[in-house]
């Protein structure tokens, strides 16, 4: 008993700092050892070297990649104006009285097309800003509106997402970013509906109630810029990181043995790599990268003076997220690794149907954590082979398995203390209070879509 509480403990410590805004790289580490202090003092300079820091350098060293492409294409996508030409597109066709649908299908498209969900909350808000001013639908629904366009299906569901909580289940279960590509399709079609309905049953509520946007706010925008680039432009490089995305991940399997050895006349021992498990992270860099270059290449004038500015800062912020995450992940395998964990395996395991214990554990992690890709490392890391195991046992495809953790990632991690939460109520400059109700909807709308998905898989056997 005494073993569990000191997990719980670390767990609650890692959750109530990021909760009152201390970093976790900080934080992870110092909960981490803390627990292992309780265990056993001796073994504390041991499992952090060991242990704590292995992991971390080992996320870092896969996914860094991903975070830096994918904050430099973003921040591209944003100094061209391509993302405000998408917004006013989207508003001259879909009109005043659609704004919500307009914006979540922009703030889709952004995070789809392969830029952060971070990013595209700045890019977005402005024009959702003058949208809701015009159409006066109460301020306290854009952070909901946002949220489904850029938290939901985009970045979990959808198959082909480089969004990074698609792209870590591939190294465990050796699948692509297209994995399960039938019940994602399902899954994202449940998320995107429920969520619309909801959005426009919140906005007929606050008509019937005489409420507008109402005035007095914080952090209220700038008009937008003016739109230089022309639609088609702007869309050319997300369906260009869609497309190479696409081909990369059936190219490169094919192409490659499953174990590359490279040999440089300056090592003593030959490079080797496997295919498997670098397959997808390949596919979705390679994406990126002609991301970028399609972005360089259609609108090199307008960023050529900002690129070396923008760029350095985007390279930054994907550093801190990279290693916000890695921290988590070295956190979750010491935690892993300590005997209480051992109790709260076995009674996760009581769950018997394997993808609806993955399910419950990830989701739990990433709720606790407050961290979609941070829970589902901390899980993966430690019960990958666990829930491997239990799917062949059962049948069940790899494939089913990725599409579910990663939809499960998404589920409960937009608790009040999530990153990506806090960072939307405080761009928007509204509070918890006066708009979380609307996200932890969502939130109950996408917990909800992961348990659909598993049972269209019993009932269709589709992948």
């Amino acid at each position: 008993m005494i073993d569990v509480l000191i997990v719980l403990g670390a767990l609650t410590l890692l959750i109530a700092g990021a909760y009152r805004g201390y970093s976790v790289i900080l934080l992870a580490p110092a909960a981490a050892m803390l627990a292992v202090l309780l265990i056993d003092p001796s073994t504390v300079p041991a499992v952090f070297s060991g242990l704590f820091m292995e992991k971390l350098v080992g996320f870092v060293k896969l996914y860094f990649p991903v975070f830096m492409l994918g904050a430099v294409f973003g921040k591209l996508i944003e100094i061209s104006g391509f993302s405000s030409s998408l917004v006013a597109t989207a508003m001259r066709i879909m009109g005043a009285n659609r704004s919500m649908p307009a914006i979540v299908l922009v703030c889709a498209l952004l995070t789809y097309g392969g830029v952060s969900l971070f990013v595209v909350v700045f890019a977005a808000y402005p024009f959702a800003a003058e949208m809701f001013r015009r159409a006066d639908i109460p301020k306290r629904l854009i952070p909901g509106t946002i949220a489904v366009g850029a938290y939901t299906f985009t970045m979990d569901s959808l198959p082909g997402s480089p969004q990074i909580q698609n792209i870590i289940p591939t190294t465990f279960f050796g699948t692509t970013a297209w994995a399960a590509p039938l019940l994602g399709i399902c899954g994202s079609l449940f998320i995107l509906v429920a969520g619309l309905l909801y959005l426009e049953r919140a906005r007929r509520r606050a008509l019937a109630a005489g409420e507008g946007y109402g005035s007095g706010h914080r952090n209220e925008p700038a008009a937008p810029e003016t739109v230089v680039a022309h639609p088609l432009s702007a869309l050319a490089p997300l369906l260009v990181v869609a497309g190479v995305n696409f081909a990369l991940s059936r190219v490169i399997p094919t192409f490659y043995p499953a174990i590359i050895e490279t040999r440089l006349p300056g090592l003593d021992h030959p490079i080797s790599t496997n295919i498997r498990a670098e397959a997808a992270v390949w596919a979705v860099e390679g994406a990126l990268l002609a991301g970028i270059l399609t972005v360089l290449v259609l609108a090199f004038g307008r960023i050529a003076r900002r690129f070396a500015d923008e760029a350095s800062g985007a390279i930054a912020g994907a550093l801190l997220a990279s290693l916000n995450t890695a921290s988590e992940y070295g956190f979750g395998a010491v935690i892993a690794a300590l005997p209480g964990f051992a109790a709260i395996r076995a009674g996760l395991s009581a769950v018997p149907n394997p993808l609806l214990n993955e399910a419950v554990t990830i989701t739990a992690l990433a709720g606790v954590t407050g961290s979609a890709s941070g829970g589902l490392s901390i899980a993966l890391g430690a019960m990958a082979g666990d829930f491997l195991a239990a799917a062949n046992a059962a049948g069940i495809s790899p494939e089913v398995l990725h599409r579910v953790a990663s939809m499960a990632s998404g589920g409960m991690d937009t608790l009040p203390h999530n990153g990506a939460v806090i960072t939307l109520l405080t761009v928007t400059g509204l509070t918890h209070r006066q708009s979380y109700r609307d996200i932890l909807a969502l939130t109950g709308i996408k917990t909800l879509a992961v348990a659909v998905v598993i049972l269209v898989y019993y009932l269709t056997g589709w992948n």
